[in-house]
């Protein structure tokens, strides 16, 4: 009876391990627990051409299904940074999909400021084609001449 608890257990164990353990603490957000946090920080603010958060709207600026560790980023880097930030792109669809994508939540887009830009060009290592690489290893990759802002790419928890 005692082993077959435990076989038990080691199964129900094996059920709540992800398989993938660097994803351990990664979650998906909803748009109010994002938005939350990002006001918590202070200036942080986000924007969108047609003033709405729908996630299958690609004039929204979404949050929906964010994840975690890419608000964290975003808000490490206007701590780091000090700058004003405005996000102007979220996990709307109507970006290219790939694993790394905004609609899997590990990106957002930010408006290029002096200050954003002159942090980053300043403080991260260029690694060609317009790419910086932040110390976490996340990518900050410069669209302004193409779309006006910076796309960034959060790969890890900060």
């Amino acid at each position: 009876m005692a082993a077959a608890i435990l076989a038990l257990a080691v199964g129900l164990a094996a059920l709540l391990v992800p398989a993938d353990p660097a994803s351990a603490n990664i979650y998906k957000m909803t748009q109010a627990a994002a938005e939350s946090s990002f006001r918590a920080t202070g200036q942080i603010y986000w924007k969108s051409s047609g003033n709405c958060t729908n996630r299958y709207n690609s004039t929204c600026t979404s949050f929906s299904q964010i994840n975690n560790h890419t608000v964290f980023g975003t808000k490490a880097f206007r701590n780091a940074s000090g700058c004003t930030i405005t996000i102007t792109g979220g996990t709307e669809t109507g970006h290219k999909i790939m694993p790394y994508s905004h609609g899997n939540g590990y990106k957002v887009d930010i408006a290029p400021t002096t200050c954003v830009n002159n942090y980053i060009t300043r403080n991260f290592r260029s690694i060609g084609g317009g790419k910086y690489k932040s110390p976490h290893g996340d990518i900050y990759f410069d669209e302004r001449s193409n779309a006006n802002h910076w796309d960034i790419t959060y790969y890890d928890i900060h």
